[in-house]
């Protein structure tokens, strides 16, 4: 058997994003790595390290037994602990040492990937002793990937892919989430619907619609009257959604038409990923 026609497309993303990363980190000084990145208390070599962890996890190798310092302020819960532990284990890594684990690291799940001949609604490990099917787990290791392919090209001022393969996947994702963010995180009134355009690199422009039970729904139909709109630039977008930025800190990107507390409320909730 081959690969499932289903899965080749995030198999295709994976291998660009995180080879991407690959090129963009190989010819870096011992310094850049310790960049800060926008990923709360994460460098440059943390970032990286967290990728190398989390493929190495799904290739079944065991967790490193490693104890946190009790120091690190990102550290707030059991999940931020548990990401924690693959990247501070690194800490003490040189650039060489990065760019080798990062790339056997890629040659290893790179082969693991292509001799996947599994139905995508294969019941496979998550994080934490949790379960998901194949093609969430993909979905989500391409969006996790392209995410901190950006965190890393803005860190070291190297934009692009902003409207690759993997981008439009972390897309698909990123909007399965918004429905939530407006129906009950923002409380929009039942009946009423909200339109988000987005422009740059990757256009589109999406109406969340909110039903009289209170449910959202998301379409890519447009919305007459909408009871707000907001427009702003994909990358503002993924900043905001991946909790990277406050929107009070890119009010400048975020245009806002209509009801500007339910805009409001929606932005402060916008973020959706751990």
């Amino acid at each position: 058997m081959t690969v499932h026609s289903t899965l080749q497309p995030y198999i295709d993303a994976w291998t660009q994003s995180i080879e991407a990363i690959s090129e963009l980190v190989a010819p870096l000084a011992e310094g850049e790595w310790n960049k800060a990145t926008e990923c709360p208390g994460w460098s440059v070599r943390d970032v990286v390290s967290h990728i190398i962890g989390l493929e190495c996890e799904k290739l079944g190798d065991p967790r490193p037994i490693h104890s946190l310092p009790r120091d690190l302020f990102h550290v707030k819960d059991e999940f931020s602990r548990y990401m924690e532990v693959p990247v501070d284990v690194r800490r003490c890594h040189t650039g060489p040492e990065m760019t080798s684990e990062l790339e056997y690291t890629i040659i290893r799940r790179a082969r693991q990937l292509r001799n996947e001949n599994r139905d995508p609604e294969t019941t496979v490990p998550g994080l934490m002793g949790t379960e998901t099917t194949l093609e969430r787990s993909l979905q989500t290791r391409v969006l996790d990937v392209w995410v901190h392919e950006q965190d890393l090209r803005r860190a070291l001022d190297k934009p692009g892919n902003l409207d690759s393969p993997a981008a439009v996947v972390a897309r698909d994702a990123l909007l399965a989430a918004l429905p939530k963010v407006v129906a009950k995180d923002a409380a929009a009134p039942a009946g009423s619907a909200v339109v988000f355009d987005v422009h740059g690199p990757l256009e589109f422009m999406r109406t969340v619609r909110v039903d009289a039970e209170g449910r959202g729904t998301i379409d890519g139909h447009v919305s007459l009257g909408p009871a707000a709109t907001l427009t702003l630039d994909w990358e503002t977008y993924v900043r905001l959604a991946c909790g990277r930025v406050r929107a009070d800190a890119v009010d400048d990107r975020v245009k806002v038409e209509g009801d500007q507390r339910l805009a409001e409320a929606i932005l402060a909730h916008f973020a959706v990923t751990p």
